[in-house]
């Protein structure tokens, strides 16, 4: 019995550690506001500084309209080496007015969000394309050995 314990441990460990490898791996980025938070901004009274204590620096500010503040979020789950899933999306776009005073609040989650489809395309080049032996020995003669002063030969 004593020399099938030993195995029998290991055999627990591996198992224990394999299930531990496959745990869901659960990930924050951005800045994912708090909704009690964003309930408390109200349209036409609450100012940029009390936006900013509420929920922090934005995310982004708009590139055309510094009046614009997003904050952007998501969490994810991901388990192995699978795709990760959205758990939970969040965008808050605040406007301001020339005041500094919030003049329109939106919230926009996952299921408004749309999926883009990337375009796998090549951008054509012009010239001649070198296989991989002429590119391995296409140098050689080029350059030329220095000597200890620096220079080469011909110098």
């Amino acid at each position: 019995m004593t020399r099938s314990t030993p195995s029998r441990v290991f055999a627990i460990a591996l198992l224990g550690l394999a299930a531990t490898a496959c745990a869901p791996t659960v990930a924050t980025r951005g800045n994912l506001t708090d909704p009690d938070a964003v309930a408390q901004i109200k349209t036409g009274t609450t100012t940029r500084d009390e936006v900013a204590n509420l929920l922090g620096t934005p995310t982004s500010v708009g590139t055309f309209d510094q009046k614009v503040w997003y904050y952007i979020g998501q969490k994810t789950e991901k388990t192995a080496f699978f795709k990760p899933d959205v758990l939970e999306r969040r965008v808050v776009v605040v406007h301001f007015n020339d005041a500094g005073v919030v003049s329109d609040l939106k919230t926009l989650d996952h299921n408004q969000g749309l999926d883009i489809e990337m375009v796998e395309r090549t951008t054509p080049t012009h010239g001649r394309e070198m296989g991989f032996l002429e590119q391995m020995i296409g140098n050689f003669g080029r350059f030329s050995a220095k000597d200890s002063k620096g220079k080469g030969p011909g110098s």
